[in-house]
């Protein structure tokens, strides 16, 4: 249960916007291309992406790189074999019917078949009358015909209504992509404002559509026009663009834009939640399923602390810690995004003890503490304050042996340091850097720093930075033998 509830505290609103856009994207492609040959070839590029991460992880490597190679060769081949059919496709009227219109199962490839057809027997003066279905059912108005279930192309219907062929009087009934019916008998209408010249076809179109919401195409072997029929009108379409944004717009009049049955709109329901769970396991593999370990070297960040009270020292200033996540989120985590802040606000004056926690760290989304190490910080907390104290020289190595250091003198002799309380108490004097002896040829005078120890020391505002050590050398030849003695003994 704990690692449920830390997979699911790992998760980053950026990977819920990543899931959810691309499950989007995925059901758009399904909305767009269903029905056509590049659908198809799409779930088969699928299938071999799914076998190439089973063969990356049962270890498979030549297997993994062949399907690989194989994967990356359809998607070329769906551009170069149909890129008809997907320029058919994606070339809407607007960017909206891409992006958010569930377009009818009629797809504008067979719009086109259909427009390039009837003007082609309207030129050659052959009859037709073919229908299209709203959400009215037909069943009722319709009599006789013979099923047919043929898939809509231009020689289909150029046969079906060859004069020769015994059905080319009735009517087809088209529903997407299939020609469910041929031959089929339409209601006349009874008007009598309709214009004489139309016939027995016009009449029928106009019966059925009055009665339903099917739009009803009828080419006259007559005169050679097309006119379309829906509602109480009819009327002659004399070009292509006209029919085809007719045949469209009938596709998607019901329900404000688009129109579907609850069929439909429940093999779209089941559309959308398989593209979110598929996106969903997708996102998975990549980002939980390959997971990965970092460390980095943190600087410790002391907050909260009492104005009142300074830091005098820490056990450690930097701790090293241990992360883990997805290979492509670790690989993206920069040192700084990581922080480390141990509160001091109950701190009290002396040394404090704290135990670095999960809560002490702040991490990117998505990324898991593995590891700390030092898990305790000791610190030191003292209360400021000033001392004056005498500057000593601190001398190091040996002065010629013919040479002998007579006197020393700093100036200024005495400066004054803040620091912690505790601290400047044990302190009675205060020391300079080191000044080496045996650089020393002759008297002279040199500028010198303040060895504050610890660092926590600093030489109060007001004070000289830097300090003036005179000194005195002498060669012993030239000292009487009791100032030798002297000068020996100190």
């Amino acid at each position: 249960m704990e690692n449920f509830l830390l997979f699911f505290s790992s998760i980053r609103w950026q990977d819920i916007v990543d899931i959810i856009l691309n499950s989007y994207i995925l059901f758009r492609l399904y909305v767009l291309f269903r029905g056509t040959h590049v659908f198809r070839v799409l779930i088969g590029i699928a299938l071999l992406w799914f076998s190439q991460r089973v063969a990356v992880a049962l270890g498979l490597i030549l297997t993994s790189w062949a399907i690989q190679g194989i994967t990356a060769a359809a998607a070329l081949i769906i551009i170069v074999v149909f890129r008809n059919e997907i320029r058919s496709v994606l070339q809407a009227k607007n960017l909206k019917a891409i992006l958010w219109g569930v377009p009818h199962r009629t797809s504008k490839t067979q719009v086109e078949i259909i427009v390039e057809t009837a003007f082609e027997l309207a030129a050659k003066k052959i009859g037709a009358i073919m229908v299209f279905p709203g959400l009215d059912d037909l069943d009722e108005l319709i009599q006789g015909g013979i099923r047919w279930d043929g898939i809509v192309s231009r020689e289909m219907i150029k046969s079906i209504f060859w004069h020769d062929n015994p059905v080319h009087d009735g009517a087809v009934i088209v529903e997407g992509t299939r020609i469910k019916k041929v031959g089929a008998v339409l209601p006349l209408s009874r008007r009598d404002d309709l214009p004489s010249r139309y016939g027995t076809r016009h009449r029928a179109a106009v019966g059925l559509a009055e009665m339903t919401d099917a739009m009803v195409l009828v080419v006259s072997e007559e005169t050679g026009t097309v006119a379309l029929a829906k509602g109480s009108e009819i009327r002659t379409v004399r070009t292509r663009d006209a029919l085809a944004e007719a045949l469209e717009e009938h596709a998607g009049s019901m329900k404000g834009q688009w129109g579907y049955k609850k069929k439909e709109k429940r093999e779209l329901a089941i559309a959308a939640l398989a593209s979110l769970v598929l996106i969903t396991a997708v996102w998975f593999s990549f980002t939980r399923g390959q997971e990965s370990l970092v460390a980095f070297d943190i600087p410790v960040e002391y907050v909260n602390r009492n104005p009142a009270t300074e830091i005098v020292d820490t056990s450690v200033n930097t701790v090293h810690v241990g992360l883990s996540g997805s290979g492509t989120l670790i690989k993206s985590i920069r040192p700084d995004q990581v922080k480390v802040r141990l509160d001091l606000s109950k701190a009290v004056v002396g040394r404090n003890a704290y135990v670095i926690t999960s809560e002490d760290i702040s991490l990117p989304p998505g990324v898991v503490l593995r590891k700390v190490r030092p898990s305790a910080v000791e610190v030191a907390i003292d209360v400021p304050g000033e001392k004056t104290l005498p500057i000593q020289v601190d001398w190091v190595g040996k002065l010629r042996k013919d040479l002998i250091l007579t006197n020393a003198k700093v100036l200024p002799a005495k400066t004054k340091i803040k620091g912690g309380k505790s601290i400047l108490k044990s302190l009675s004097t205060i020391y300079t850097e080191k000044v080496r002896l045996d650089q020393i040829e002759k008297s002279g005078s040199l500028k010198v720093n303040l060895a504050l120890d610890p660092a926590t020391l600093k030489i109060a505002p007001g004070s000289k930075e830097s300090f003036t050590v005179d000194y005195f050398v002498q060669k012993r030849s030239s000292l009487s033998p009791q100032e030798q003695k002297v000068t020996a003994r100190q």
